[in-house]
């Protein structure tokens, strides 16, 4: 039998023998991931570092194109700098942040995803409810792939989706395995009119969280996907095409397990320069708290205001530390328009080169 996107879930072997010995070391590798997340003593330093990589290869997936350096500019919040393109990665943040939160009732509604894609996109479109929709081979122009058209065709569909998202009694397919399905229904179903790339990325993350398998949605999959852009397309419609799944699945366990494996180098990296400015802050002053070092790695990009609101000090007290620390090498000092803000170099450059740092 074909593929059919009423036909679900699908109803063929999708564990085969290939995705059974695949599964294993994927298991094992995400949950060192847990385990390494957890040494970091403030978890907010990877909430408000780690998904801007996965925010950021996510909407370049979508040629939504930026630097490292604008999106942290554009997290400062000054009023002479505004780039639409950093504008739009922080919203895909916010959403992922978003749709943690909502897990936390330990289900994902359609609801839920609809809020999301509210949080990336600014709009209260919803699911489609106007024909027109084609997904095209953005060179030749050729319709590869038409999606359901109707708003009550694309309703039940996902109404299916998400019984089979929360439901684990209708199957005892590994969470891994389960999540390339949904992926992969979700971007079949294509139910919005804008933005169902980045949502179904952002549903990944928070599949794996809501089956236990991650506990912060820090899992960095889009880099993986832009690496492979052309297999990952390749991949969706061979199974439209031919019903074959296997490729496919394996596709997203091998994703999951390098990702993971970066991500578990990043997160090491980071505690290893958090441990280094720690000694050297606290030897050398008096004014070191474990704030001001949660501060200054949960700010790549730092600010007086920043320092304010989180050590409750003046703004002349914060000023002074950050002065100081950037006049002994700490932190790099930038003007941008009337305001000054401060860079963790070192953090800096994990983020935009992670497997350079060694």
């Amino acid at each position: 039998m074909g593929w059919s996107i009423d036909i679900f879930p699908p109803q063929v072997d999708l564990e085969t023998k290939k995705i059974l010995k695949a599964l294993p070391s994927a298991h094992r590798v995400l949950a060192e991931l847990k385990g390494v997340a957890q040494t970091i003593p403030n978890q907010t330093i990877l909430l408000n570092t780690l998904p801007i990589q996965e925010a950021k290869d996510s909407s370049a997936i979508e040629n939504i194109i930026t630097t490292h350096d604008e999106i942290f500019k554009s997290s400062l919040k000054f009023e002479n700098f505004k780039s639409f393109e950093a504008k739009e990665i922080q919203n895909y943040a916010r959403a992922l942040k978003k749709g943690f939160s909502q897990i936390s009732k330990k289900v994902l509604t359609n609801n839920d995803i609809i809020s999301i894609q509210k949080e990336l996109e600014g709009n209260n479109a919803g699911f489609r409810k106007v024909p027109g929709t084609s997904l095209k081979n953005p060179v030749t122009q050729e319709i590869i792939y038409t999606p359901p058209q109707d708003f009550d065709s694309i309703t039940l569909l996902m109404s299916k989706l998400e019984g089979f998202i929360n439901d684990d009694t209708n199957s005892d397919l590994d969470p891994i395995v389960k999540m390339a399905i949904i992926h992969f229904q979700f971007e079949s179903i294509h139910p919005f009119y804008d933005g169902n790339g980045r949502t179904g990325r952002i549903i990944n993350i928070l599949y794996l969280a809501l089956s236990g398998l991650l506990e912060l949605p820090i899992l960095y999959l889009s880099r993986y996907i832009i690496e492979n852009k052309t297999k990952y397309y390749q991949l969706l419609q061979q199974v439209r095409d031919a019903n074959d799944w296997e490729p496919w699945i394996f596709f997203m366990i091998q994703a999951v397990e390098q990702t993971s494996r970066q991500t578990i180098h990043q997160i090491v990296k980071i505690r290893e320069v958090m441990m280094e400015y720690k000694q050297k802050i606290r030897a050398e002053y008096k004014f070191y708290s474990q704030d001001l070092l949660n501060n200054l790695f949960k700010h790549p990009y730092t600010k007086i205001e920043f320092l304010v609101q989180d050590l409750k000090i003046s703004r002349i007290t914060a000023a002074n530390y950050l002065n100081q620390l950037a006049r002994d090498g700490f932190l790099d000092k930038q003007k941008l328009g009337p305001g000054n803000y401060y860079i963790n170099v070192p953090l800096f450059n994990l983020l935009i080169n992670p497997d350079k740092v060694t």
